[in-house]
């Protein structure tokens, strides 16, 4: 037995196709590093399993909270399909082990960031899904994320960063939140981004981050530290900015 096919046992699958579970733990680092070693890296597969996953916790969510209104549903789905929510799912199955990453992004822990973690927590979604079904793996993510599930707290603190700092703009000024890509450098496998977000032309925050959506909600983030500085200070070591780097694992310029 491989070891692909042996970590999908420990997650309760009899799977025919190891390849396909073996593919899901391969990162583009990996493959860059050994292009001859694997058929291929994660993300395609990270494309199918972030639909399995959204579609799973969806109705999950619309069976468990039958008084939510759609924007409830989406903020509670948004909270458990983040980077850092997924990231959780999969620090409960140990995922981070089993990846195969290149020299580089080992050496920058990557087994244990957010970001790299939630994408391959998407890509074994995928697989497992082209292996044994729909119905066998919804049953599975909606165990192994019950807690999310059943969690009764408000919409309003579920809400992410970004559509914070908009409610907040509009309700203050009527403007949306602008936000410019200032910086992308690194190799594909390797992009980082540096993005601001201005309000009337006043830059509120900036922030970092190996995607572009990253960088957003780094920079909004900070921006929401900001904008609440000036109304109240805020004891060290709480800002939303630094909840934000903790959970991406990335940090807001």
């Amino acid at each position: 037995m491989g070891a692909a096919q042996a970590y999908a046992l420990r997650l309760g699958f009899r799977v025919r196709d190891e390849s396909l579970i073996q593919q899901a733990l391969v990162h583009s680092s990996w493959l860059h590093e050994h292009p001859d070693e694997a058929r291929g890296h994660n993300e395609r597969l990270e494309h199918l399993g972030d639909a399995v996953v959204n579609l799973a916790i969806s109705q999950a969510l619309y069976e468990r909270h039958p008084d939510d209104d759609e924007g409830d549903l989406s903020a509670r789905r948004a909270a458990i399909v983040s980077a850092p929510g997924l990231a959780r799912l999969a620090t409960r199955i140990d995922l981070g082990d089993v990846l195969l990453l290149g020299e580089g992004e080992s050496q920058r822990d990557g087994r244990r960031r957010p970001t790299l973690l939630a994408s391959s927590f998407e890509a074994l979604a995928g697989a497992l899904y082209l292996d044994v079904g729909f119905e066998p793996v919804r049953a599975w993510l909606v165990e192994l994320a019950s807690p999310e599930l059943d969690a009764e707290a408000t919409v309003g603190a579920l809400k992410s960063p970004k559509s914070r700092l908009q409610e907040h703009t509009q309700r203050t000024i009527g403007e949306r939140p602008i936000y410019r890509l200032v910086d992308a450098s690194g190799p594909d496998h390797e992009r980082s981004f540096r993005i601001e977000v201005t309000v009337e032309g006043t830059v509120l925050g900036a922030g970092e981050g190996p995607s572009r959506r990253i960088a957003e909600t780094a920079a909004a983030a900070q921006a929401m530290d900001n904008l609440r500085s000036l109304e109240t200070p805020e004891p060290a070591g709480t800002s939303e900015a630094a909840e934000a780097a903790n959970a991406t694992g990335t940090r807001g310029a």
